[in-house]
């Protein structure tokens, strides 16, 4: 044991740059994962946590005031309700912000979908006009406890006595209300009321929803949320963050293991003999074995137990939602096990990887085996030969030959360079994409940046002329947005009517044509899955107590409401009422004009009439991806450059054979070191060639696929620019040649004696 330690150790002190990348890149893989293991956490857990401790209901009903809701508590399958609590859809104001809120008459605290109360506390008989604020909603408004609520409009005031979280759907500007609660006496003219069921079995939620649909009648449902979709919309972007994690940590984790492959076996190509020393002087197959399994074991372990420490210590101060994600999942319980399993998962991986490449150190010979007379590379070939008639450099023709003449060793260096140089392409692919959806938002489905909604006390004509006034909007789309069931009657879907026949909204396709004539429409990924339908399709939806059957003649790229939305244009939903007026306009802006700017002046000009906001951008929720990217490829670049440096010693070593030979035929020092760097070279341009050609189709069809899942629908892939590539790859060439320029000119340069010893 103690000669092993001690060799162990030589060996460390000679291969010192090789041990600290090691540990570097093991620490950086596991940061990876369990910043991965936190986001996936962080996504499901607190709304797990809310609806716990809520007993929330898993259907969430919205009906008209006539509605027997009375009669869905004897429904099979349903446990207990919540309701029916009468409901109102009013606008209120705070600090200058404004939001469209939806006030729900509570008599008491419910014991279904009873809310957390997070600050201040519930409502108090004694204060009519108290209400509770949805937290996600009082953020919005900057609202707090003792704060005063007005309604535009109206000289109504409302008090917050408290703030509460809700595992409803969320509140969302412009396109879900947030949740109010207050006492019925502060709802004195509802609209409609709600009801929640909480159900035996979850997974029977869709057949509940359809018994309850056809007991009341499909015109008296005005909106139906389940416990799933409330869920998906909770995880959202976090999902996604932590999808990338540990696609790319996964990814790396691969790579750095066939990179101590690689450099181990390269070490055991170039110390034949030190091993044979060791079988004659006593070691066993097994000790052998046990000296390069445990050397790079503890690297690893090394660098998984600096990236848990690090991770447990730091993570939780990280800026933004990847701190966030880590302090909330230090308080999880599979906290601890994901802390050991994610570092000791790696560094088995790593072992496994190192043990295959040291069983080969173990079968070497105690006598080492005579070696060929021929040259390593074989002899050259016609077109070499041809070549160097020809008066082509000799280092050129021979830095070909010497980096591909040994084929499965040549394609096996190409192949594990190629691996992060590839997941590198795939990053540089995700952060091109956030970038389109800030730079180019019109080609990911948001044409528009500002989103209007006005009150009664204006005209469409009046309105509409006002916002076309403004010199920084280019256009303004009229429209209407009203929750619809689908065929099934199981799930609420987004019915959207933009635009006019005359002047239609320019929705972003990724498939079919723009709806044109009557009846026709486009439809997001989201909507299509869940209809399970497909462009061309007739699809029935229900809108009030009215059948509508709109032709699907495209696919939209829609980010928003997971794409389950249905686009037509306002004409064609007037042809079945008349009296339709917009409740929204979405504005396209000038290029080079401020939304903040034409917003503010907007709703100076609107007199407290209209409600603007900036148009929900996806890519908002990923700013924390980039430096997730600019940190992943960083470890990719020291796997890669790890993987460089064991391809150059093995190529140096290999060389030495060839160095009598190469002076013999009269080569100077300097064309042969030329001869080594030009093999890495082309090496490594053979890796970013396969890297690029095999990571750009990659990276879309994993961007596209995860657009799919979510909603948006595929089509948002924008691959990085050659702008990027270019210099990528050289950058990547340069390096191996740099770095290869040292070696191979000491080695050049090595005395007589040392190359007769070398070939020996």
């Amino acid at each position: 044991m103690r000669a092993t330690l001690r060799w162990a150790h030589s060996d460390l002190r000679t291969h010192r740059g090789e041990a600290l990348f090691l540990v570097l890149a093991t620490a950086g893989i596991v940061a990876s994962l369990l910043l991965a293991t936190a986001l996936f956490g962080y996504a499901t857990n607190p709304w797990q946590r809310v609806f716990t401790q809520s007993h929330g209901a898993h259907v969430w009903l919205h009906t008209d005031k006539a509605a027997d809701t009375g009669k869905l508590a004897g429904l099979d399958g349903v446990d207990t309700v919540a309701g029916p609590y009468p409901t109102a859809a009013v606008t209120v104001s705070s600090r200058g912000s404004r939001a469209s809120v939806e006030l729900r008459g509570t008599p008491e605290r419910p014991s279904v979908g009873r809310p957390p109360i997070v600050s201040g506390h519930w409502l108090d008989p004694s204060a009519p006009n108290g209400v509770v604020l949805e937290s996600r909603l009082a953020r919005a408004l900057l609202a707090e406890p003792g704060d005063t609520l007005t309604v535009p409009g109206t000289a109504r005031e409302l008090t917050v006595v408290g703030l509460a979280d809700s595992a409803e759907p969320r509140y969302r500007p412009g396109e879900q209300p947030g949740l109010v609660w207050a006492l019925p006496s502060a709802v004195p003219d509802p609209g409609g009321q709600v009801i929640g069921l909480r159900l035996t079995d979850p997974g029977d939620t869709s057949y509940i929803v359809q018994r309850a649909v056809t007991m009341l009648g499909s015109g008296a449902i005005g909106e139906v949320s389940t416990w799933q979709q409330a869920r998906a919309e909770a995880q959202g972007d976090n999902r996604l963050l932590g999808q990338v994690l540990g696609l790319f940590g996964l990814g790396a984790l691969v790579a750095a293991g066939f990179a101590v492959h690689g450099a181990i076996g390269t070490r055991i190509r170039g110390h034949l003999r030190d091993l044979s020393v060791l079988k004659a002087i006593g070691f066993t197959p097994g000790q052998v074995v046990r000296i390069f399994l445990l050397q790079h074991l503890a690297y690893a372990l090394l660098g998984a137990l600096a990236a848990a420490g690090l991770a447990e210590a730091l993570g939780s101060r990280i800026p933004g939602r990847l701190g966030d994600a880590v302090g909330v999942w230090q308080g999880l319980p599979g906290h601890t096990v994901a802390l050991i399993v994610v570092p000791v998962g790696a560094v088995l991986f790593i072992g496994a990887t190192t043990g295959l490449a040291a069983w080969r150190a173990g079968r070497v010979p105690p006598v080492p085996l005579p070696r060929p007379a021929a040259t390593s590379g074989g002899r050259l070939s016609g077109v070499a030969r041809r070549a160097l008639g020809v008066r082509i450099p000799p280092a050129l023709v021979l830095g070909w030959h010497t980096a591909f003449t040994r084929r499965p060793r040549s394609l096996a260096t190409v192949a594990r360079l190629t691996l992060p140089l590839l997941l590198i392409v795939v990053a540089m692919s995700a952060w091109t994409t956030i970038d389109r959806f800030h730079s180019d938002p019109e080609r990911v489905g948001l044409p528009t940046a500002l989103s209007v909604r006005a009150d009664a006390g204006r005209s469409e004509q009046q309105i509409r002329s006002l916002l076309e006034r403004d010199p920084g909007v280019a256009a303004a789309y009229p429209g209407v947005e009203t929750a619809a069931l689908g065929p099934s009657q199981t799930a609420t879907i987004a019915l959207r009517g933009l635009g006019t026949h005359r002047d239609p909204y320019p929705h972003t396709l990724a498939e079919g044509r723009p709806a044109r004539g009557s009846d026709e429409a486009v439809a997001g990924q989201g909507l299509l899955d869940l209809l399970d339908a497909r462009v061309g399709d007739w699809v029935r939806m229900t809108v009030g107590d009215q059948p509508l059957i709109l032709h699907i003649v495209g696919r939209s790229i829609e980010p928003e409401n997971a794409g389950r939305v249905i686009s037509t244009s306002l004409d064609t939903l007037r042809e079945n009422d008349p009296g339709l007026r917009p409740t929204l306009y979405e504005l396209r802006l000038d290029p080079g004009a401020d939304p903040r700017e034409v917003a503010d002046r907007l709703a100076a000009a609107g007199d407290g009439h209209l409600d603007v906001h900036a148009v929900a951008n996806p890519a908002d929720g990923l700013s924390p991806l980039r430096a997730v990217v600019a940190g992943l490829i960083a470890v990719l670049a020291l796997i890669g450059l790890i993987e460089l440096l064991t391809a150059i010693g093995g190529t140096v070593r290999e060389s030495e054979r060839d160095l009598l030979a190469l002076k013999a035929i009269g080569l100077s020092p300097r064309q042969i070191t030329a001869i080594t760097v030009t093999a890495t070279g082309l090496t490594a341009l053979a890796a970013v060639l396969a890297a690029t050609a095999l990571g750009l189709p990659l990276a879309h069809w994993l961007i596209d696929a995860q657009g799919r899942s979510s909603g948006i629908g595929a089509g948002i892939a924008q691959g990085p620019s050659a702008v990027l590539v270019v210099p990528l790859g050289a950058a990547a060439v340069l390096c191996a040649a740099a770095l290869a320029a040292v070696p191979a000119a000491r080695a050049a340069r090595r005395r007589l004696a040392d190359t007769l010893s070398a070939v020996a």
